[in-house]
């Protein structure tokens, strides 16, 4: 997918909504619904959108809304490409060179993630301090317009995320999260693994759609939904299923720090 595919999907996507908006939201499994309840909405099936990756996992609509937030415009991407629905990164990349070329200057991910610190429960939400990219896999150097050294998640999006979970008190966790290629879950021993190369949490997303941004500038932070303990952590039954029924036991948590942060930008 080259720089005119996307100008493509974007003069598409400008077409059927006036909004310009700076911040972008990437809604990851069972956390969608954040988009479905946003005030002057205007949702896009990213199945119009030419050249635009189509998602096959369940719980990601595929959608693209814009709609303001307070006066704030924004950009929900409503379901995510995983790496292991086409093992093409440029497929996986393709939103963030698109929120790119519409000017998005900060972007909130989220994601849903097993937890690996066994202090963490189901249920929980953690501010993502850092990541290790675990997938094997690194982008091409042409995706890339920047290779300055910084951090991928932003200092004064972290603190400002911290001030709105406390002002409504929400309790929420900070960690580092590990990225996989998927989909299979991992065993107790990479589990271990991971524990003791200082991973929090460990999902099937993120990490290349945030190297990306951060090469672009981007404001960046993070937000995992621990539905469930890892392997070895944890004594259930690993499941899609579960992914999606603690995210919406969590979505209206999730939703007011999501909402609550943005107000602060």
């Amino acid at each position: 997918m080259n720089d005119a595919q996307v100008k493509e999907s974007v003069a598409y996507i400008r077409a059927h909504s006036t909004l310009a908006p700076k911040i972008a939201v990437v809604l990851g499994s069972g956390l969608g619904e954040f988009a479905d309840d946003l005030p002057s909405r205007t949702a896009i099936s990213t199945s119009h959108i030419p050249h635009y990756p189509l998602s096959t996992v369940e719980g990601h609509k595929g959608k693209l809304v814009f709609a303001l937030l307070g006066e704030k415009p924004i950009l929900a991407f409503q379901g995510r490409i995983h790496f292991y629905e086409s093992n093409n990164l440029e497929t996986v990349l393709y939103p963030i060179r698109v929120a790119h070329e519409l000017g998005i200057k900060t972007l909130i991910v989220t994601n849903a993630a097993g937890g690996v610190n066994r202090m963490f429960n189901a249920g929980d939400l953690m501010i993502l301090t850092d990541q290790i990219n675990f997938t094997l896999e690194r982008p091409s150097v042409s995706s890339f317009k920047s290779f300055s050294p910084k951090e991928v998640y932003s200092l004064a999006l972290i603190e400002k995320a911290e001030f709105a979970a406390k002002a409504y008190d929400i309790i929420v966790r900070k960690g580092v999260y590990v990225g996989l290629r998927g989909p299979s879950y991992e065993t107790v021993a990479e589990i271990e693994m991971f524990r003791r190369l200082g991973g929090d949490a460990v999902g099937m997303s993120t990490v290349f759609e945030t190297s990306l941004a951060s090469s672009f500038g981007m404001e960046i932070l993070g937000i995992s939904c621990i539905t469930n303990l890892a392997t070895g952590i944890g004594s259930s039954k690993l499941s899609h299923a579960e992914v999606t029924e603690v995210g919406n036991r969590v979505k209206k948590t999730f939703a007011k720090l999501v909402s609550a942060t943005i107000n602060l930008i």
